[in-house]
Order: C-alpha cells, then structure tokens, then sequence
C-alpha cells in the first residue's frame, strides 16, 4: 500500500486513497484490520460517521450510526432514485418526480404501495431506512451486475439500471383451502447494472454485514432471509434438513425440518446479522428445485 493506485478497499473491491481514513468510493475505513473467521466470512465495518463518497461531480455524505442517513449533495443534472418511504428531506431547488421503470415496479411493504422517485440536481437530498443498521455502499463499474434481496435497496445514482426477477426459491405447505406458498428469501430479487458508466449503489442492512469470496463450486448454507447481496455469477437453490424425530413415525418426522439456502460459488455474497425467524415446522407438500438430507 505504497500509492493511491496500490491500494485497492477489500470491501468494494476498487482502487481508492490510502492517504484518507475512509475509502473515497465506498466509504468503509482505510487499513482496518480485518475480522475474518475461520469459515472466511469478514466482518464489513460501519462506514464513518460524516465520510465522504464521491460520483462525478457530486457526493454523498454518511451521517449518524445506528439509523445512518444518506445525503447527497448533486451537481446540475446529475440524478439519483430511491423509493418514496427512505425519503427524509431535500432542497426547494432539487428537482423530484415520479420514476417509471420497464418490466413494471409493483412492490408493497406492510400492505402499501412502494413509489420509486427520481431526484435531480442541483441540491441536497437526505435518505434513511427505519431501521438500525448499517448502510452498505456498491459502486458498479462499467458492465458490473449485483443481484440485492428485496427490500434491502436504499438509493441509486443515474448511471444504474434497474431490473428484477422472480427469486425462483419456494415451497408450500399445506394442500386445498389450507394451501400456502412460502418464499423465504422475498418474491422477487433486484438486479442493479452500470451498462455504460460506472455509478454508486447504497443499500440498507439491518444489523451487522458479513462479506465472503466463494471459490468455483464452493458452497455455504445460510439462513434464506440472511441474504443481502450476491454476485450474478454466485447460483443458489433451497436445502431441506431432516433430523430423526424419536418416536415419531417416518411421515410426521418430515414436519420436522429446517430450511436453508445454498450459495454456490465462484462471487462474492454478503449477508446480515438480522434476518427474520424460520417458518413454523409444518410438512412441506412442494417447491422449487432443492436438495434434502435426512439424519
């Protein structure tokens, strides 16, 4: 770490300033000393209070540690988007109006609709989630996909492309009018792309984030709902496991499982602290592609 150009931020992955204490890109501390466990998982460490993240010719501005807020400072023209309920304030000269998206933004959270606005410069807009945890800073390069868990996504600079798909992991328990389909992980799952221009990508994570490297055909399991980000090249699919239930015969000891999820390498995953609790054990009568175990 001899020069600018030398020092490349293990957390965002691109070149940044050694010279400043916090990486001009993400945001994340300079020469930490990294807290990695023996399973190769590293801690990511809050991004400073008050720390700068610069995009063309304008900056974002890190503020506050357990509910930390985004604000952006923009240049003429130069746009961010973010959905209506992370809105905290922004200037009478910022420029905000609803934002269209191909493919159709229909997304609720706690039964109401979520509203994606577009923010344009010049002037100050500040964001927040409600929740406390960390702000986790993404920026794309040009051509560089990342695949986020559903409402995880905080704000976005103009030069990302939104898109989403369906999260493919699924089961159902139950069967007639007490049928019920499960998806662990969110319906759906955002993928954010910088198809021409290198832009900035923030998302929320309640909690503590965790950051791994999968080599080719590694493969981790994780709670589904853990899931905060993971490279376009990282596969997954649903595990079942079923412990022996003593006593029980062999049909009622498949109410007994736990539901996971499979990460498959090469890329890189994240995954928070706070995720929400597991499903009640009831049988499951079908779903998406997954592999079982039985002990």
């Amino acid at each position: 770490m001899t020069s600018p150009g030398t020092y490349v931020c293990r957390y965002c992955r691109q070149a940044s300033d050694p010279t400043q204490t916090s990486c001009v890109r993400c945001g994340a501390p300079v020469n930490v000393k990294a807290s990695i466990s023996d399973s190769g998982w590293q801690k990511q460490p809050p991004i400073k209070d008050m720390a700068r993240i610069q995009f063309g010719q304008s900056y974002c501005q890190i503020e506050g540690f357990q509910v930390p807020a985004a604000e952006f400072t923009l240049a003429q023209e130069d746009s961010i988007y973010f959905s209506h309920h992370n809105l905290l304030w922004c200037d009478t000269t910022a420029k905000l109006s609803n934002m269209s998206l191909a493919g159709g933004w229909s997304r609720v959270m706690a039964g109401l609709p979520l509203i994606m606005v577009e923010g344009r410069g010049p002037g100050h807009i500040a964001l927040s989630d409600n929740h406390a945890g960390d702000i986790v800073t993404l920026p794309l390069q040009n051509g560089q996909q990342i695949w986020v868990r559903e409402h995880r996504f905080l704000v976005a600079t103009g030069q990302i492309k939104y898109s989403w798909e369906r999260s493919g992991v699924w089961f159902v328990t139950g069967g007639g009018d007490d049928r019920e389909t499960h998806y662990p992980m969110g319906m759906y799952g955002d993928i954010f792309t910088a198809p021409a221009q290198p832009g900035l990508l923030l998302l929320h994570s309640p909690g503590n984030t965790f950051v791994r490297d999968l080599a080719p055909n590694e493969t981790l399991l994780i709670q589904p709902s853990a899931l905060l980000y993971r490279d376009m090249s990282v596969r997954m699919h649903l595990h079942l496991e079923y412990p022996h239930s003593r006593g029980l015969n062999f049909m009622r000891s498949f109410n007994y499982r736990s539901v996971w999820l499979r990460l498959i390498g090469p890329g890189r995953v994240a995954v928070q602290s706070v995720y929400q609790r597991p499903e009640k054990s009831e049988a499951i009568t079908a779903h998406s592609f997954a592999t079982s175990r039985s002990w």
